[in-house]
Parts: structure tokens; sequence; C-alpha cells
């Protein structure tokens, strides 16, 4: 029921993040566009899931930003995972339960991400020299990602408590 719930707000944040691609599209500042599949993918792994089914789950939003941003199948695929396995492995999970930690997580997160992809892109991609161009994307793109993490985080938070209850969350073999 939970992966269910995640991977439904996932692909609609997903959705929401390819609109918000074309309303920023307008703005001259490059880079604007927030990515909101990298708060969700944090909070799957602050909040100790299931490592096979967090990366699972990772691995598909990642695909699907791999298809929405017309980016090189696979990049955003790995770096997600990456990202899930990376917020796994920091354990932050009570710093990110509250707004004012939120923001700095999800920038720093942002950020990784973004370093991770501008490296997979100088090594496999078709012009080395491109990361290089792209650097100064990188901190309008953390700081619009870190804006709207709190939402994304408290969505998640929600579906967290909402599923906690569900009939299928129960540990196997306890009594009924």
């Amino acid at each position: 029921m939970r992966n269910t719930a995640f991977l439904g707000a996932g692909l609609g944040l997903l959705f929401l993040q390819s609109v918000l691609f074309w309303v920023t599209g307008r703005i001259p500042l490059p880079g604007l566009t927030p990515s909101l599949i990298l708060p969700l993918i944090v909070f799957m792994g602050v909040h100790e899931y299931n490592i096979a089914r967090g990366a699972g789950l990772a691995c598909v939003f990642g695909y699907g930003v791999d298809l929405f941003a017309a980016a090189p199948v696979g990049l955003f695929t790995f770096v997600s995972v990456a990202t899930f396995v990376l917020a796994r492995a920091a354990g932050v999970r009570l710093a990110a339960q509250h707004i004012i930690a939120q923001f700095p997580l999800a920038l720093v997160f942002s950020v990784v991400q973004s370093i991770m992809v501008l490296v997979l892109l100088a090594i496999f991609g078709r012009n080395p020299h491109g990361s290089r161009d792209m650097l100064a994307l990188v901190l309008p793109h953390a700081v619009s990602t870190a804006i709207f993490s709190p939402a994304v985080f408290a969505v998640a938070s929600r579906i967290h408590s909402f599923t906690a209850s569900a009939p299928g969350t129960a540990t196997r073999g306890a009594a009924p």
C-alpha cells in the first residue's frame, strides 16, 4: 500500500515538475526548475524504507525523469538510486522531520545530485566541455528544489503516516 501511494505521489510530482519546467522556462534565469522528485527520494532514504523497495521506486522515478527531461536513458535512473542510497547511509531521520532542516537537507542533496549528473555527463557525454557550461545551473536548481522541498516532505509525511495504519503494513506472524 505504501509503495503504491509513493509511486502515485512520485508520478504526480513528476508531471507537476514537467509543468513547472514550461512555466519557469519563460523566466530568463536558467536552471530554475526544481526537482520535485529529489525530496521524495531523500524522504524515503532517511526514513529507513526497505532498501530494495526504495531503490526500486527511486529507479522508477529516475527513469521517469530521464523520459520527461530527454536525458540520456539511465542517467537520472542511476543518480536517483545513488541519491536514495546516500540518503539511507546519511541516516538523518530526525533532521528531515523539521522544516528548518528540510531546506538545507534538500539543498545539499540537490547539489550532490547535480554534481553527480555533471560528472557522468563529462565522462559519458558527447561534449566533454558541456558539463562545465552547465555548472552555472547547479545553484539556481538547488535553491529552487530546496524551496519546494518542505511541501514535498509534507506530502510524503502524510503518505507515510496514512499508510502506517494500513492493513498491509502489519508485521508477518502477528496476531490480528
